[in-house]
């Protein structure tokens, strides 16, 4: 019985961490997010990087040809690791790993937190397909 409720609670709370995750306002951590999440009413990727990193510019090479194909469609806003002044938006977006995006849609909800690595230009394009 001690079993049964226990699994009860622990799905209860799962189910409702994922809701809330899912529909959470993105953290505004920094003067580049506060800045640039909601602006011109578009969605943004937030890009969390090492910028000396070799899979961070590989991602960086990614997201330029991708902003390049779709001019005007998304903003960027790049927090570094680097940067002592960014790293209260890697707590406070639970990254661990480099590099790292988050979809924010235009309302500055978070949409999609993509797996850490690299993520190709089809996956990014496909994501941000379904916003709209």
């Amino acid at each position: 019985m001690k079993k049964e409720i226990l699994g009860l609670i622990t799905a209860a709370v799962i189910a409702t961490a994922s809701l809330a995750s899912a529909a959470s306002s993105a953290p505004l951590s920094t003067p580049v997010l506060k800045q640039t999440i909601g602006a011109n009413g578009k969605p943004t990727l937030v890009f969390f990087q090492n910028p000396y990193g070799g899979p961070c510019r590989a991602q960086k090479q990614e997201l330029d040809k991708l902003s390049e194909m779709r001019k005007g469609v998304f903003n960027i806003a790049p927090v570094n690791a680097m940067d002592q002044n960014d790293q209260k938006a890697f707590y406070d977006y639970g990254v661990r790993s480099l590099p790292s995006l988050v979809l924010v849609d235009k309302s500055g909800k978070i949409n999609k937190v993509f797996p850490p690595g690299i993520q190709s230009i089809e996956t990014i394009s496909s994501a941000l397909d379904r916003l709209k």
